[in-house]
């Protein structure tokens, strides 16, 4: 089972509240931040080809992303009490 099977995700960013997303909600901000340039995306990342593709593979295997100097971008599968 991947991380990317579970319903929300809470987002930590820079300088914001915490959020909690959906992985639909999660896929769009991670796909918008990597259309913006990025050199320091990990190598693996580098080698899939296409933003939406990209987006997925960090979901399921990364729980965070170096989006710049003194900038952090961290996601965490959680379980909703319902």
């Amino acid at each position: 089972m991947s991380l990317y099977d579970e319903d929300t995700f809470v987002v930590l960013e820079t300088n914001q509240p915490e959020q909690f997303l959906n992985a639909a909600e999660l896929l769009e901000k991670l796909k918008a931040v990597l259309t913006e340039e990025h050199e320091d995306l990990p190598q693996d990342v580098h080698k899939i080809s296409g933003v939406e593709a990209q987006a997925k593979y960090l979901i399921n295997t990364y729980c965070e992303l170096d989006i710049g100097p003194g900038k952090f971008l961290q996601w965490y599968a959680v379980r909703l009490e319902k």
